[in-house]
């Protein structure tokens, strides 16, 4: 026999005809946000997405969602390509709740066929919320006046240096109730007849745990994400975690800041910090 016919004999072939079933797992942990070097956007994921989808013998796409929601905006688009890759490629896609898939993180989870949790995730919270702080008091004891000029009547909106403005109270709610009813209709669109209580439960807002999510039916089943992807496709199949593409940045990107920042910077930076640990903390995390 010679090296070469030795060296084939050798070589696992069969690996090679038969390859292992592949399944790209999407990890979509955190807030979502335009803005920030860890938050979840459609502009830090879109790389990621195609990645998964492009994987060879990929059998399917599993989300793992990790978070309290945030921008609806950034949630329909990340959501969106999501879906328009699974019907380009035809390949299924798999959510699974971690901790929290509430709010913004369930709308993403509804880029998925189907959507499993633990029997202790927290899901749903279908409704829009809006959080801001006033500063009105703390500028009238420093001595400070807040000046702001408009062209237009409604330009401003709530200002958080101004006292609170009934009408923009009645804007802000307007402005809500639009956002509710997109976020009704995906799921409405997404789940269609699996649903099985009154909308007044569903769409209230509220969160409930896995178990209790599906009894209402918003998600299929309770289950982890590798328990789930061996029992459907085999006990080889290998499970290819895509992560975005990482930026660099100097000492202080490290914390999620500009290279060079200012004391506005640092001020609004903190405030967003918060805004997101107070998001988290509504869940009990």
């Amino acid at each position: 026999m010679s090296f070469v016919d030795d060296l084939l004999e050798k070589l696992p072939l069969e690996r090679f005809r038969n390859p292992p079933p592949q399944v790209a797992v999407l990890r979509l942990d955190g807030l979502i946000a335009a803005r920030g070097p860890r938050s979840l956007s459609l502009r830090r994921l879109a790389g990621a997405i195609e990645r998964a989808f492009a994987l060879r013998n990929l059998k399917a796409v599993a989300l793992a969602v990790n978070s309290p929601g945030g921008s609806p905006v950034q949630s329909s688009l990340i959501s969106r390509r999501v879906r328009q890759l699974a019907q380009e490629k035809e390949v299924p896609v798999v959510a699974f709740a971690e901790d929290v898939a509430a709010s913004g993180g369930y709308w993403l989870a509804l880029a998925a066929d189907e959507i499993f949790a633990e029997d202790t995730s927290l899901v749903g919270s279908i409704g829009v919320i809006t959080a801001s702080f006033g500063f009105a008091e703390a500028l009238r004891r420093l001595g400070v006046q807040r000046r702001l000029y408009t062209a237009g009547e409604n330009k401003s909106l709530l200002d958080p240096f101004l006292a609170e403005d009934p009408k923009g109270v009645e804007r802000l709610t307007a402005l809500q109730r639009d956002m509710h009813e997109s976020f009704k209709d995906l799921v409405r669109t997404r789940r269609g007849a699996k649903l099985k209580a009154e909308e007044s439960v569903i769409f209230s807002g509220e969160v409930f745990t896995g178990r209790r999510a599906l009894e209402l039916g918003l998600i299929d089943g309770i289950g982890d994400l590798r328990g789930v992807m061996r029992q459907r496709y085999g006990e080889t199949v290998r499970l290819r975690v895509i992560e975005p593409e990482r930026r660099r940045f100097g000492f202080l990107g490290r914390f999620g800041l500009p290279r060079r920042a200012d004391a506005g910077d640092i001020a609004a930076d903190l405030l967003a910090r918060l805004e997101e640990r107070l998001i988290w903390a509504r869940f009990g995390l």
